[in-house]
């Protein structure tokens, strides 16, 4: 991953602000049971956010669009 990419934190307001499915976005009970999926801990997530590699790194659809959310917001 870029070092730019490692260097953004992602937050929960980017998971709730994130546009999906025509909506804007995620659910807090979804994103932590996908947390704990991907062996991610939710609370230190609350709490100090997550590097954008790492949410990347999974691969998963609903993650990218976070970290391009996140992306955007920074206007990298």
């Amino acid at each position: 991953m870029s070092g730019a990419l490692k260097d953004l934190i992602i937050w929960p307001r980017h998971l709730y602000t994130v546009p999906h499915a025509g909506k804007v976005g995620y659910c807090a009970r979804g994103s932590r049971a996908w947390f704990a999926a991907h062996g991610i801990d939710w609370a230190h997530f609350v709490a100090h956010g997550v590097a954008a590699d790492v949410l990347a790194a999974t691969g998963d659809p609903l993650a990218l669009a976070v970290v391009e959310h996140a992306k955007k917001e920074r206007g990298f």
